[in-house]
């Protein structure tokens, strides 16, 4: 399935022109999916459905699949059925979430709504939800699962707990979604009053919008990383926009004395991890044999090398000279050259790249 980024705006709570100049530049940048939240009725429901409809409209022609998020207060305020989504179909909207349940047999009927909205799930819950929904013979091309966001400190989901609630939906195809947070939007952008950031995986709540993007694409369980809150910077939303979305990338700071070759070696080449692996590196052999009538004198071989630190055979190394290696555990050995490290954010990405994996490295320094 191919994957996707995406932004949130909280027109309840938001300017609208500042919402159309946030979502054009997410446009400009191949973002694909607006997740706004429609949280109480302001002004009547003329008002609110003018509002809605502006943004939503906006957002659309410039290519969004607009996934609504309702606050089941909504279909009492305006009343209205989850029996007929006409209101929200004349919004605009592609799709709504349901953060509630009901008793599966509702949400298969809601799957077949008349005007092809898409019916986005809660995927935050380790419990036989879509299970039971599919087992009514649910319309399953329009059935889509997204994690909840998190706005307090503390508050996000365990990496295990996450991974056991999405592969419930990764298992049956289903596209699937979770939120990362800016980090110059921490205190700010969101539906409530309370607002710490807003991820979906706690371990994220302070890292680099990039590396929580990053991170989520490599567990191979989420379609569509969107940013909880809004805005976002310029400079954010463009490192999300760089990053490969279908590979491991990876920020290295090179040492000083890092060579022109080694710098090729890194850089120049789509690297992937052998299949018969070892606990101590990450071995990346085919360099070697590209590069093998290239000289690398030693340097910075003096001292352990420790997990994280990237390594590159040198001229004392034999058939192994300009082999690169990422080190797992921490070894000497004065045949190696150290010539960077990968980015402290980014170390327990290493626990992602398994056998036969591909990966990249990147310099932003």
């Amino acid at each position: 399935m191919k994957r996707e980024l995406g932004i949130s705006v909280y027109p309840d709570h938001s300017d609208p022109e500042k919402d159309k100049v946030y979502i054009k530049k997410a446009a400009d940048l191949g973002f694909t999916r607006l997740f706004m939240s429609m949280l109480e009725v302001q002004g009547g429901e003329e008002a609110t459905a003018a509002r809605f409809k502006n943004i939503i409209g906006f957002a659309r022609d410039l290519g969004f699949e607009v996934i609504l998020d309702i606050n089941p207060g909504i279909f009492e305020q305006l009343g209205i059925s989850y029996d007929d989504l006409k209101f929200f179909a004349d919004l605009g909207a592609s799709g709504i979430r349901l953060d509630e349940g009901f008793d599966g047999l509702k949400e298969s009927l809601i799957s077949y709504n008349p005007y092809g909205l898409n019916i986005e799930l809660n995927m935050s819950n380790n419990v036989a939800y879509l299970d039971n929904i599919l087992s009514y013979e649910a319309n399953v091309p329009y059935i889509y699962g997204c994690h909840n966001f998190y706005p307090q400190e503390g508050s996000g989901l365990p990496y295990d707990f996450f991974v056991e609630c999405s592969q419930r939906f990764k298992k049956h195809g289903i596209k699937t979604s979770a939120f990362i947070t800016s980090q110059d939007a921490l205190t700010q952008g969101g539906p409530w009053n309370v607002n710490d950031g807003l991820p979906t995986l706690e371990m994220h709540r302070h890292l680099p919008l990039a590396v929580q993007a990053n991170h989520l694409f490599a567990t191979g369980l989420i379609d569509t990383v969107i940013i909880g809150n809004c805005y976002a910077s310029d400079e954010e939303l463009e490192s999300l926009a760089a990053l490969d979305r279908y590979c491991i990338t990876l920020d290295v700071d090179y040492v000083p004395e890092v060579n022109p070759i080694e710098k090729k070696i890194l850089e120049d080449n789509l690297h992937f991890r052998r299949g018969d692996i070892t606990a101590m590196t990450i071995r990346s052999t085919q360099v070697r044999v590209k590069y093998a009538d290239q000289s690398n004198p030693p340097h910075d071989n003096e001292y352990p090398f420790k997990r994280g630190d990237i390594v590159v055979g040198n001229d004392e190394f034999g058939r192994y000279k300009n082999e690169l290696q990422i080190v797992l555990e921490p070894h000497q050995d004065s045949r190696k050259n150290l010539v960077g490290r990968i980015s402290e954010n980014e170390i327990f990405m290493l626990d992602y790249i398994k056998p036969w994996s591909k990966f990249k490295f990147e310099n932003h320094n």
